[in-house]
């Protein structure tokens, strides 16, 4: 087995399998990259058991043939050449010699027949989707995603596809992130919990991209292919909780600010609050917005006052800062709304301008007891 291929091209296509493999493997096979050859077509391959991806190269050969390479040992080895061709050539004694301009370099690969085979994804169905638009309505809701290992459902985004909309939800009880695209549709309805890892990986690959990704789902498993890369994982799996019942529907009060100037104050006063609740307080009147934080325990406090466009019944609201400045972080309008009702009522936060035709977002932060 036999075949020559360009540093940079392989190093580009296998920089971005790499994210798949774990640092820490309970199956020694999963720290390799597979390597299925076919004449001129290279297809590699890498897995954590849950997520696999595979890519497809062209390369110049007229062998076939399949082995597993160290994936850390190559990775390290293909960032120090300059752009040359590289030529590997599988040997007798278990090794892979790799020939470059100016040396040789020999590693011992494994069989790969033992490296697991992907699932194969029974009765789909399918969407397709620019990526673009689906690496964005990753960024908008991950970040709202949970770390708690005992509610597996809302560690994950939920996809909620139906021939009006699709929809992308995160939270994780405190905060929650709602995102909705009117201009893409999928031909039936459709909902499953798509892990982070893998959403982590293609929000990585598709930003800006112009490709058409195309999903397909079951019941549990999810595949995406775009270009000639394929990223097929398990899905979460239990039921997503009804999220659209904790959206308060009626909320009266309504402020309008400048999204840079809300977030700056946010951030400024925040490192005056307590470093274990994080709280800041809102007090709306008229057309001012007070925004103060204290520590009791050392006597650290600070308060901004920000004009603002408010219409509804004076009130005071407290937050955990760090929600609402990761929020504000993920928005990119000028200026945002935060719609409220009471002050134990869940606040919402949505931009006013910025987004594309078709393109909604919501976002609802839990609120905090003020003590008076």
């Amino acid at each position: 087995m036999k075949f020559i291929v360009s540093s940079t091209y392989l190093l580009k296509q296998l920089q971005v399998l790499g994210g798949v493999i774990n640092n820490s493997n309970t199956l020694p096979i999963l720290d390799n990259f597979l390597f299925d050859l076919d004449n001129t077509k290279l297809i590699v391959s890498a897995s954590d058991l849950e997520t696999t991806m595979s890519t497809v190269l062209e390369v110049d050969s007229d062998s076939i043939g399949t082995i597993a390479v160290p994936a850390r040992l190559l990775l390290d080895t293909l960032k120090t050449f300059p752009e040359q061709p590289l030529t590997f050539v599988v040997e007798d004694n278990n090794t892979v010699e790799i020939s470059s301009n100016h040396g040789k370099y020999a590693l011992a690969y494994a069989d790969g027949a033992e490296f697991p085979k992907a699932v194969e994804v029974s009765n789909p169905s399918s969407t397709t989707l620019l990526g673009d638009i689906l690496a964005t309505a990753i960024n908008k809701t991950i970040f709202a995603a949970g770390n708690d290992d005992l509610r597996p459902v809302m560690s994950g985004v939920f996809f909620q596809f139906s021939p009006e909309n699709l929809t992308f939800v995160a939270t994780d009880a405190h905060k929650l992130v709602k995102y909705q695209r009117q201009d893409v549709t999928a031909s039936q309805v459709a909902e499953f919990i798509m892990p982070k890892k893998p959403l982590t990986l293609l929000k990585g690959i598709l930003a800006g991209s112009e490709s058409e990704v195309t999903i397909e789902y079951n019941d549990s498993n999810a595949k995406f292919s775009f270009d000639n890369t394929e990223l097929i994982c398990r899905l979460i799996d239990g039921k997503y909780p009804n999220y659209e019942a904790v959206i308060p529907k009626e909320n009266p009060n309504k402020l309008t600010i400048s999204r840079n100037q809300f977030l700056s104050s946010v951030r400024r006063v925040s490192i005056f609050s307590n470093k274990t609740t994080h709280q800041i307080r809102l007090k709306i009147a008229g057309a001012e917005l007070n925004i103060s934080a204290e520590d009791v325990d050392y006597s650290n406090k600070a308060e901004e006052r920000l004009s603002c466009s408010y219409q509804g019944d004076d009130m005071q609201i407290g937050f955990n800062s760090r929600f609402l400045v990761e929020m504000l972080n993920n928005l990119t309008s000028d200026d945002v709304s935060l719609e409220m009702s009471l002050p134990n009522r869940a606040g919402i936060l949505t931009p006013i301008d910025g987004l594309d035709e078709g393109e909604n977002v919501t976002m609802l932060v839990m609120p905090v007891m003020l003590n008076n």
